[in-house]
């Protein structure tokens, strides 16, 4: 069964369709298809210049496009009904120094019909001994737990994070994470940008990688792994990295007092050959590769541009 554009749309917390942005000669989007889906995390990966940040943009408004469509709940994202709906932490916030983190969830709650309560928001932020805080006097981790805090107190439908745990500790991150996967769970879809790989694997639903303006890959964070097949071994021995390095299928050894680990193409004539050459081998573990391998090997042969500023 078919169903007219305008349906699909209205059914899609955001979407971009065939969507073209230039700056001058530069192609910052060349043609790019994304949609988010209620109660899923799809992380938008790239180089630097890739067009993630036009991406975002567009997304929210702030921009917009030269052809294609750019769809809010089937709204213009620029519209009022959209952007209730929306909430968003990007990458550099300029908020009043002199309120405290109170007044400021007090005040970014009053644009929204039902928001969250400034106790729910400080917990699910970790915020709870910093409400009586000038904003002006936090570190840069604490500040991004109030951005983020501020993007989720109206109860968005979707929420735009960009690059959310920069300057957090670990601690931080992963309590952060959670209250992401929380907020996924409860019906929220959320578009995410970072360079932490590691997050994009632990929240992901779905990845999409840009590259030059486009979208060179797409799937699980499973199905983006699989498309590469490159193998870590890990092993005790007392071969050198400049042997093994020699050997046909091995694309890279890295060396520790008494143990390599190797990357190659393949694990089992590699490995073979390890036992086979050092019998006293011991400690030997196999991985396929992680996400950051495979984003590595996909934008690797394309040459990426600065990209202008939103």
């Amino acid at each position: 069964m078919k169903h007219d554009t305008s349906d699909l749309q209205s059914d899609l917390p955001a979407q971009l369709a065939d969507v073209h942005k230039r700056y001058g000669a530069h192609h910052a989007l060349a043609g790019v298809d994304l949609q988010l889906a209620p109660g899923r995390v799809l992380a938008l990966l790239g180089p630097n210049g890739a067009g993630k940040s036009t991406a975002v943009s567009l997304l929210l408004g702030l921009q917009r496009a030269d052809a294609g469509t750019v769809s809010l709940f089937g709204h213009d994202p620029a519209s009022r009904q959209a952007r209730q709906q929306a909430g968003v932490m990007l990458q550099q916030a300029e908020l009043p120094e002199t309120l405290t983190v109170a007044e400021l969830l007090l005040l970014t709650r009053g644009y929204y019909a039902q928001p969250l309560s400034v106790a729910e928001c400080a917990r699910i932020a970790g915020l709870e001994d910093l409400l009586p805080r000038r904003y002006g006097q936090l570190s840069g981790g604490q500040q991004r737990r109030v951005q983020f805090a501020l993007a989720i107190c109206g109860r968005p439908r979707v929420l735009f994070l960009d690059e959310p745990t920069t300057g957090l500790d670990i601690q931080a991150r992963q309590q952060l994470w959670q209250a992401i996967a929380e907020r996924a769970a409860a019906g929220c879809a959320v578009l995410l940008t970072t360079h932490y790989l590691e997050e994009a694997e632990a929240l992901a639903d779905e990845v999409a990688v840009l590259q030059a303006g486009q979208v060179i890959a797409r799937g699980s964070v499973e199905q983006i792994r699989a498309r590469v097949s490159l193998r870590r071994i890990r092993i005790a021995t007392q071969l050198s990295a400049a042997c093994v390095r020699a050997w046909p299928g091995v694309r890279a050894v890295h060396a520790q007092p008494g143990k390599l680990e190797i990357h190659a193409e393949t694990a089992e004539a590699i490995v073979a050959r390890l036992l086979a050459q050092d019998p006293q081998a011991s400690e030997l573990q196999v991985q396929r590769a992680g996400l950051a391998d495979a984003f590595l090997q996909l934008t690797r042969t394309t040459d990426t541009n600065e990209e202008y500023a939103a």
